[in-house]
């Protein structure tokens, strides 16, 4: 069964939204790392900007290179995700729009969004970028990391907790790259701590795939989920809020907040 929350502000998810929206010009840019790189022994953090999409041999993956790229996920329309035993999915919602999806599997989550991407370069190096100065900014610390799953963020994000005094939420914040779309996931929970404890939802990062579709879009525009087709939503703590919210739904990314989801998937 799916239950709709009511929608609420965060400000990680705000973030990341700001920084996937800062800047819509990226199909202009031309390619020119390479030409002045032969002699640099450590990468500049902003010479990975501008750069084709990076191979993916171990996924995410584009619906186009996969067989059978339903079996053993969830259909999302835009996404389809890998079911995990025992797992919960939610959907964050703007409006009528599905925008985002949450795995929570016990104490961890993650979040999953794609957008549109220019055809010849990689925008997850400029969002990185653009994340981690907003965070600075608002008095936030953030470390850029290679892992797993390439370079990522692992940030301390300043918030409001819930009888008004600030604390720090723990993410991760990783992406990827692939043709004419982006994959953005932010894990939180233990996962986001224990390095130990993210395997499983990194492995769902990995094995997420994304429909693209032929539609054109422009450059960071959110690619639209849809719920599966036996699935209903129901409302849960009273009828959805109303309002414009910003371009990508300013979903909450607290993921252990009852929200529209699955149960028991596998």
């Amino acid at each position: 069964m799916f239950r709709r929350r009511q929608k609420s502000e965060d400000a990680v998810e705000q973030l990341a939204d700001d920084a996937i929206s800062a800047d819509e010009t990226a199909d202009g840019v031309e390619g020119s790392a390479d030409s002045e790189s032969e002699n640099v022994t450590e990468q500049d953090p902003a010479d990975r900007v501008g750069l084709p999409p990076a191979p993916r041999p171990d996924g995410p993956w584009d619906v186009s290179e996969l067989e059978n790229p339903e079996e053993g996920r969830v259909d999302l329309g835009g996404l389809l995700v890998p079911g995990v035993e025992g797992m919960e999915l939610r959907v964050e919602v703007a409006g009528d729009a599905i925008v985002a999806a949450t795995l929570v599997l016990g104490n961890s989550a993650i979040q999953l969004q794609a957008f549109a991407a220019p055809k010849s370069e990689g925008i997850w190096g400029e969002v990185r970028e653009e994340i981690a100065t907003g965070i600075t900014q608002q008095g936030g610390l953030v470390e850029e990391e290679e892992g797993p799953l390439g370079w990522h963020l692992r940030a301390q994000v300043p918030v409001q907790l819930p009888d008004g005094t600030q604390g720090a939420q723990l993410v991760r914040f990783v992406g990827c790259d692939g043709p004419r779309w982006f994959l953005r996931g932010v894990i939180s929970g233990q996962a986001a701590v224990q390095p130990e404890m993210a395997g499983i939802l990194e492995q769902v990062f990995r094995q997420t795939v994304v429909v693209r579709g032929e539609t054109p879009m422009a450059p960071r525009d959110p690619i639209v989920l849809k719920l599966p087709e036996d699935a209903q939503m129901v409302a849960d703590g009273g009828p959805a809020a109303e309002g414009e919210g910003s371009r990508f739904g300013g979903a909450s990314l607290d993921p252990f907040a009852r929200g529209p989801e699955i149960t028991e998937v596998r």
